[in-house]
């Protein structure tokens, strides 16, 4: 890379980093670290085979992509082969804990249903070609498209990829990047702007000494499960913080609780605002309350909210209790609140206790924003496939590119996805897997796994640290035809703009001449920058100058939340449930994720639906026989598991089934309750409101065993295991 000729201020922005102070350095692949024999060190990029020391392995920082959160991981090697993952204990986002998927993330990596080499579609069918052919078939479709006629679709994306794709768009004259997550916390993120003026506050779990959860699962699919669950340890450590969960199904986190409530869905926004009016009623609210909110809540009496939501009234007094006596708490939001059809209204009820209790500032706190803004998170949520969709269904859409994201399986069957990308001049696609989006393209790029490539990650989530997370790789490449996501965005920025990008000779020039021009990234007066940038690998993480901010609290946002009607047709609510191992069906071609039972039914692989034993009483139904829900949309067809922790008037499915391809492991296997779900957006941010479908449910003429680990949920009357009341075990136990 030495001796080429770049505008300085061109070449920054190109690196997605402008406020630069420092020289760029040369961008040449990093000096091999040589290890003293039998010791074990965290060290950086792949080590060359001549090095290796027989049977001792080396331990290389990187990133889970797993999620979206954005894990550090340390990953073992040996003999050139990538053996396990774990936690990087630098990284104030898991702090060298991982979740189950982490640990999956090196079977993605093996999976045999990888693709080995890019596909073209000819005659109607996709067929093998040659990196050569399939960038020039994109150079030759793209080379008239312009404007906003041309966009990405990703996944949740960050640090130099995001950058990448904007520069992308920015050659087309496009601003048509649509980010879609199927697990998401967009409408959280709306209300706490609005309300906080900060989308992304720091939650202190670890200062609380009470939670109240509205269905946010924080210990397996909210936002940041890892970096929730070392909160949580920290408050249930010493003094045991009480944690009361509200949700119509119960979730990992709900199992964990102190008191489960189970809630008539879709009234958990009624019942936020019959507790704030219990607070207000009793003076325990924190500074004063406007009179306009006071007009609201007048109507959300003991009486109304109890008749509303099956909550007791004197249940509901206890919760406010406890949030009064527990202070300073801490209450949260999650999606069954947000999947409602009136979710921001919901959402923003649950805001107003954390303001009424007086926890802004106390367990709420500003967050740390990453300084680099076109380096940010952008996580997306229903939205972005909505509006793609629509563009590609309009016919108004001629190039569209497609990475790290699967919309044809993971959009709502009425989004019609499918048909939609029929209406798309070009479709490239970049993805690791044969999934259903894949099979739709013009021409399919087979990316590297995420233990084969470089990359960089900011996460949406951050704890209130602002960091640069390094993702490098932990071995070569199994396939010799598949690329980086960095190198195929490079690739089609030099088709476009080839004397801007010819300085880099591929994706990893690109981010060491970025990185390094970074001020927060090499020690003021440190020369050695080949050794500093070494040493940001090592660590797998650069702590960056943050701006916090302060927090502008306001309250004219809170509405009354409607009850939800009755419907004789379709009696019950669909809560399609995310959960952790399977996620949103993204690991359901993972050996290892298919047989990990889940957290709550036990049940492995395939596809069930959950009901609480007097539904099923009424319905005829038990355990393992088939039952078929149906809603306006359509009908799907599993496998009955019985139980109570769910609300009767519900009915959950869980994700993360019913792929039609993803290789041997994913297809063909249960169903996807996102086939069925009816078209309804919530009304303040354009979310798919996932938890306002209603449906019926009729017994099919057909059971057989249900697969799930262990036989049964019971005691039978054993007393098998004993419970006491906390209190007693504080006193006869002594804890501090």
């Amino acid at each position: 890379m030495s001796g080429f000729k770049v505008n300085r201020r061109d070449f920054l922005r190109v690196l997605g980093w402008g406020g630069a102070s420092t020289a760029l350095v040369g961008c040449d692949m990093p000096t091999t670290v040589t290890l003293e024999e039998g010791k074990e060190d965290v060290v950086a990029y792949f080590m060359p085979e001549e090095y290796v020391i027989p049977g001792v392995g080396v331990w290389y920082a990187s990133t889970c992509t797993q999620c979206a959160a954005g894990c550090g991981i340390h990953g073992r090697v040996r003999e050139g082969r990538a053996l396990k993952l774990e936690g990087n204990p630098e990284s104030v986002i898991n702090r060298g804990k991982t979740c189950m998927m982490g640990q999956a993330g090196v079977q993605a990596h093996y999976n045999p249903d990888r693709l080995t080499q890019p596909l073209m579609r000819e005659g109607g069918a996709l067929k093998p070609a040659s990196w050569e052919v399939a960038l020039k078939k994109i150079a030759e479709k793209t080379a008239s498209a312009n404007g906003d006629r041309v966009a990405w679709l990703s996944g949740a994306v960050s640090g130099h990829q995001a950058v990448l794709i904007n520069d992308v768009l920015n050659t087309f004259g496009s601003k048509q990047h649509f980010v879609h997550e199927t697990i998401h916390a967009s409408v959280w993120q709306a209300v706490a702007r609005d309300m906080l003026g900060d989308a992304q506050p720091v939650l202190r779990m670890d200062k609380a000494k009470s939670i109240l959860s509205f269905g946010a699962d924080f210990l397996g699919t909210w936002q940041s499960p890892v970096h929730f669950a070392t909160q949580y340890a920290k408050f249930r450590s010493g003094k045991r913080g009480v944690l009361i969960q509200v949700e119509p199904k119960m979730s990992l986190t709900g199992g964990s609780a102190d008191a489960w409530v189970a809630v008539r869905p879709g009234t958990e926004g009624i019942l936020a605002l019959g507790i704030a009016q219990n607070l207000v009623k009793r003076g325990w609210a924190k500074g004063e309350v406007p009179a306009k909110l006071k007009e609201v809540l007048a109507k959300y009496e003991l009486g109304m909210v109890a008749n509303a939501t099956g909550v007791a009234g004197d249940r509901i007094q206890r919760i406010t209790a406890a949030l009064k006596d527990h202070a300073p708490s801490l209450v949260l939001a999650g999606a069954p609140v947000e999947g409602g059809e009136n979710g921001y209204d919901a959402v923003s009820a649950v805001m107003l206790l954390n303001i009424l209790l007086g926890n802004i500032g106390q367990t709420i706190e500003p967050a740390a924003q990453f300084a680099e803004a076109r380096m940010q998170a952008r996580s997306g949520g229903t939205r972005g496939a909505l509006e793609f969709s629509k563009l590609a269904a309009a016919k108004k859409l001629d190039v569209a590119f497609i990475s790290h994201a699967n919309p044809v399986y993971h959009a709502p069957g009425f989004m019609k996805m499918k048909d939609a990308m029929a209406n798309v001049g070009f479709k490239v696609v970049m993805t690791q897997f044969p999934d259903e989006t894949a099979m739709q393209a013009d021409v399919v790029l087979p990316l590297y796994s995420a233990i084969e490539d470089w990359g960089t990650h900011v996460a949406a989530y951050n704890g209130g640290v602002a960091t640069l997370s390094f993702q490098q790789p932990l071995m070569e490449p199994l396939y010799k035809d598949t690329r980086g996501f960095g190198d195929v965005a490079l690739s089609l920025l030099k088709q476009r703009k080839p004397k801007e990008y010819a300085a880099f000779n591929d994706y990893y020039a690109y981010l060491k001449a970025s990185v390094s021009n970074m001020p927060a990234a090499v020690a003021k007066g440190d020369k050695n920058k080949d050794a500093a940038w070494n040493a940001l690998l090592q660590k797998g993480v650069l702590e960056t100058k943050a701006t916090v901010g302060k927090f502008k609290v306001n309250t004219a946002t809170v509405a009354a939340v409607a009850d939800v009607s009755a419907d004789v047709q379709f009696p019950y609510r669909l809560l399609p449930s995310a959960r952790l191992g399977l996620w949103d069906g993204r690991h359901a071609n993972s050996p290892w994720l298919q047989e990990s039972p889940d957290q709550i039914s036990k049940v492995v692989w395939g596809s069930w639906v959950e009901m609480h034993p007097v539904t099923a009483a009424k319905l005829g139904v038990k355990s393992g026989d088939y039952v078929r829900v149906t809603s306006a949309q359509g009908s799907l067809e599993a496998q009955a598991y019985v139980f109570n922790g769910i609300h009767p008037e519900a009915i959950a499915v869980p994700l993360g089934q019913g792929h039609q391809e993803y290789g041997r492991y994913a297809k063909g296997l249960g169903v996807n309750p996102y086939a069925i779900l009816n078209p309804v957006i919530e009304k303040k941010t354009g979310e798919v409101a996932a938890y306002a479908t209603r449906v019926s449910v009729t017994k099919l003429d057909k059971s057989a065993r249900l697969v799930h680990m262990g036989s049964s949920d019971t005691q039978m009357g054993r007393k098998l295991v004993s419970t006491i009341p906390a209190t007693v075990y504080r006193r006869t136990e002594g804890e501090a």
